[in-house]
This record gives C-alpha cells, sequence and structure tokens, in this order.
C-alpha cells in the first residue's frame, strides 16, 4: 500500500478517492495524500475538508518520494499535465488515471512518458455523479462500484496488482478490458446516456414555452435527465474523444427511434407494447443483477 498518494484534480472523482483511502488505512498505515491542480482555491477548500493533507506548487515537489498518482482531471487536460509530470516521475512511482475514455489517454502517456509508460496503469472508475467539485466528494462513493483497469504491454504484473489493490481497499469491485473495448463499451452504456440527456434539456432550453415545459415537468423528466446536470467540460472532452465509437452508437439509436416513430405513425398498439415489454423485461433483469443475493 501506498504511503505518499499525490491527486492531481481533487473533484469529486479524485477528492473521493483521497477519502477512500485515508479511511481504509486509517489505523493501519500513515498516508499522506498531496494535491494539484489549475488553480489554487479548490486545493484549499480540499485541505480544510481533510480530504488532502498537503499542496504541492509544481510537479517535482509533488512527486518526491511519491508512490501512486491519480490523475483525476478532464480527458482533455490528460496530454498537458503527463506532460509536465513526466520529467519529475521516480523510478518507483506509478501513475494510474481516472478518464472514461482510454485509447486517446493511452496515447497521450507513450507520448508524454516514452520508455516510462510501463509506469502508467490506465484505469476508469465507474463511480461519477451529477454533481462535481470537491464539495461533492465522499468517501463511500466507490463502495461496491466497478473500476475497470486497462494495462499495456509495458506494465509490470506488480504495479498492475498495486493498482487493483488500491482500488479494492477503496471498496471497488476491479475488471480488466483492452483500452479499445473499453471505448467501445462505454460510448454505449455511458456516453451516449449523457449525450441524450444534454440533448434534451437543451431542446427544451430553447423553446419559447421553455418555462412552461419545466414548470409541468416531474419524476420521469427528472430521472431520465439526471446526469445532464454533469460537468460540462468533462462531457464535452469525452464525446469528442470517443466521438468514432459514440457516433456509431448515435446511429444506432436514430435507426431505433425512427423504427419506434414507425410503430407509433402506425397506431401499432401490439408493437408498442411489445417493444415496451422487452425493455422493461431486459431492464428489470439487469437491476436484478446488481442485488447481491440475500438482499
Amino acid at each position: 500500500m501506498p504511503s505518499r498518494i499525490v491527486v492531481c484534480g481533487v473533484g469529486l472523482i479524485g477528492g473521493s478517492f483521497a477519502l477512500a483511502i485515508k479511511a481504509a488505512l486509517r489505523g493501519h498505515r500513515d498516508v499522506r495524500v498531496v494535491g494539484m491542480g489549475r488553480t489554487r482555491a479548490p486545493l484549499e477548500q480540499a485541505l480544510q475538508r481533510g480530504v488532502i493533507d498537503d499542496i504541492a506548487l509544481n510537479w517535482a515537489a509533488a512527486l518526491k518520494g511519491a508512490d501512486l498518482v491519480l490523475l483525476g482531471m478532464p480527458v482533455g487536460q490528460m496530454p498537458a499535465v503527463m506532460q509536465a509530470l513526466a520529467p519529475h516521475l521516480e523510478p518507483h512511482t506509478i501513475v494510474t488515471d481516472a478518464g472514461s475514455t482510454k485509447t486517446d489517454v493511452v496515447a497521450a502517456a507513450r507520448q508524454a512518458f516514452g520508455s516510462k509508460v510501463g509506469q502508467f496503469v490506465p484505469g476508469h472508475p465507474i463511480a461519477g455523479a451529477e454533481k462535481s467539485g470537491v464539495a461533492a466528494a465522499r468517501t463511500d462513493l466507490y463502495a461496491d462500484r466497478r473500476v475497470v483497469l486497462t494495462p499495456l504491454p509495458e506494465n509490470r504484473s506488480q504495479d498492475v496488482k498495486a493498482v487493483r489493490a488500491v482500488w479494492e481497499i477503496c471498496g471497488a469491485k476491479v475488471s480488466q478490458l483492452s483500452p479499445a473495448e473499453h471505448d467501445r463499451i462505454f460510448a454505449a452504456v455511458s456516453h451516449l446516456p449523457h449525450l441524450l440527456a444534454f440533448a434534451l434539456v437543451h431542446d427544451f432550453a430553447q423553446r419559447d414555452n421553455s418555462d412552461q415545459l419545466f414548470g409541468f415537468a416531474a419524476g420521469g423528466f427528472r430521472d431520465f435527465t439526471r446526469i445532464a446536470s454533469s460537468h460540462p467540460e468533462m462531457w464535452r472532452d469525452i464525446c469528442l474523444t470517443n466521438r468514432t465509437a459514440l457516433l456509431a452508437e448515435l446511429d444506432a439509436y436514430m435507426a431505433e427511434l425512427i423504427r419506434t416513430r414507425v410503430l407509433l405513425a402506425g397506431n401499432n398498439s401490439p408493437g408498442l407494447e411489445a417493444m415496451f415489454a422487452t425493455a422493461r423485461a431486459r431492464r428489470d433483469a439487469w437491476l436484478d443483477s446488481l442485488t447481491p443475493s440475500g438482499e
């Protein structure tokens, strides 16, 4: 287990990681968490809340003696951050990330780290929320949530095991995929739903009767659009960096909408009910699979 951890980006993801590690190791091992970021105000807030123990003003100071670095910023910022930290990376330090796309992050790591790329173990915690910032960070964010690692051929097995172990003591369930497979899967189950939620709310916001629509919106609209309250910069970067896979999923969904429109326009009662029943059954089965046995 690491004793000095650097978290770059102490928002919801990075801040929750720091809180979970400190809580898990409390009483067993002393661990100090160092915060890095673009602006000082969030770091000061994280320090006051006990999320981090120190603030580093540069990478040379931050990485001195560091065992583990978590990059928790939006994926669009990864290349510049990796370039800045690479010259100061000590031989024993492991770097991982929390980016929602992996192919682009791996490419950025190869360019920035060069021969040191084996020290970078890519990862993605599937534990976001619609609120962002260090104020939203919480100790149990990763409890029983999935974390996906996408190891590189250059990674040492003990480094991959170390990153897995850190996430597991945060309470997470760790899986492995290739970077390309990861991006295809999450274009469908994560990136597309966010894009749709943002688009629907934006559509209503632009209409002349926008206030009336939102005035009558209730639980169904709230549930469908909850993730449209997510961080705009982060989701802009995710959508653009994974746009090829996301466009394929968007095209498939548009085709499904056309099929649905045909059923509705044709007053096809059996067809609509059959579609709804299939969707309901599959969703219920999925929800059942998320519930631990015995509960």
